[in-house]
């Protein structure tokens, strides 16, 4: 126990100062708290800022990460107990998907050690309304997504904006535009996020940052998958050249068959990873209105999840593709972050490209384009590229990097 709160110690001193949007919106009175995410988004950091923020040197808080040697011999429950008779108050597990039969002991920690909170983080990956321990009723879940636009302004020009709701974007727009393009240069930001900002370790510097990247590419498909999905190993390879093939390609209607044959992927196995490669934020599936979202129900479209996994990936970077993607990003992160709507929110439009919440209809696009594939739609909106302020139901696709 010494050794650990030693550790901690250590931790705490090297922690970022700079906050992510969930920090102050999770209530951390709550007795059981799940933070999920995929890796790289800051769930690890989010921890050590809340111990050195409340607990400072105290011995009443613990951050412990179960994927080290030490807990693949101790049982976490039996430690939690040491820990809660020792005057323990706040137990912090991170990578909690790395242990065996993981929901077990938060349930039991939860039933027996009621003086007891704990918060852990896991990959995005977790369902955790399928554990063997019912934890639906016990934790409250939080998602931890890439970082916003907003929140990368935030970061590189130690600006204070605060996110605006959809609503709020589509009816003032110029307004809000206006005001951020008077104080930085948006479109240049932009550029900068697109290519290395969606990951919060880009405040470590821009030298190594693809790298990392594609390190958070090979630790989720190497590690993650297999640990959560029970993906056998030799699959790994495939779903690298999957990953691949669809970063090059242009945002098109999938050909499975053609998918499955180029990477050696039975059709109905090749369903089930796209679905997986969504739950750990390397894809986005896209399916048109009114399609269902059974595993076996195509995906009309398939994109990468951010922009920085494409550039990661390959120099054959293309711009509608990039476009549609962003929007895409930020308008599922968004929903997922201010309601309880799931990810699929955002359908194909049969006159538009995009149709969310059922309601608002978006042709995306460069600077010139126009209204014409939807200018007989009510709640139909431009987002074009490359404008700084746009003028009516013509948006400027940074701005929607607002949202969360």
């Amino acid at each position: 126990m010494e050794t650990l709160l030693k550790e901690q110690q250590r931790l705490l001193q090297a922690v970022s100062p700079t906050k992510r949007y969930l920090y102050n919106r999770i209530d951390w009175n709550e007795r059981c708290i799940g933070i999920l995410g995929a890796r790289g988004t800051g769930k690890t950091t989010l921890l050590l800022q809340y111990v050195k923020e409340q607990y400072r040197d105290s011995d009443k808080a613990l951050y412990i990460s179960v994927d080290s040697p030490f807990f693949q011999a101790h049982d976490l429950f039996q430690f939690a107990r040491e820990f809660h008779q020792l005057g323990g108050e706040l137990l912090l597990v991170d990578e909690i998907h790395k242990y065996p039969d993981w929901s077990l002991h938060i349930k039991a920690i939860y039933d027996s050690l009621p003086d007891l909170k704990v918060v852990f983080t896991g990959s995005s990956l977790l369902q955790i309304a399928q554990q063997k321990g019912d934890l639906s009723r016990r934790a409250i879940i939080f998602q931890l997504h890439s970082l916003s636009l907003r929140e990368y302004y935030n970061f590189t020009t130690n600006s204070s904006y605060q996110p605006h709701s959809l609503a709020e974007l589509l009816t003032d727009h110029q307004q809000i535009a206006t005001e951020i393009s008077m104080a930085i240069k948006p479109l240049r930001l932009f550029r900068d996020y697109l290519q290395g900002g969606c990951y919060p370790f880009f405040l470590e510097g821009e030298t190594f940052y693809i790298q990392k990247v594609r390190e958070v590419i090979n630790h989720i498909l190497e590690v993650d998958l297999p640990c959560v999905n029970r993906i056998e190993s030799r699959q790994i390879s495939k779903l690298k050249k999957l990953l691949y093939l669809l970063a090059t390609g242009v945002p098109f209607v999938p050909n499975i068959a053609k998918l499955a044959e180029a990477t050696d992927i039975s059709r109905p196995r090749l369903y089930e990873y796209l679905e997986r490669l969504q739950d750990a934020r390397l894809l986005n599936l896209v399916r048109s209105q009114g399609r269902g979202y059974q595993v076996l129900t195509k995906p009309e479209k398939i994109l990468l999840e951010n922009s920085n996994l494409m550039y990661a990936i390959t120099d054959q970077v293309n711009t509608g593709t990039l476009r549609e993607l962003f929007l895409v990003n930020q308008l599922r992160n968004s929903a997922a972050t201010h309601s309880s709507l799931m990810d699929t929110s955002v359908e194909l439009s049969s006159q538009g490209d995009f149709v969310f919440q059922s309601h608002y209809t978006f042709e995306v696009g460069g600077k010139g384009k126009s209204f014409r594939q939807i200018r007989d739609l009510e709640n139909a909106f431009v987002v074009a590229d490359d404008i700084e302020v746009g003028f009516k139901n013509k948006l400027p696709l940074w701005l929607f990097g607002f949202l969360y």
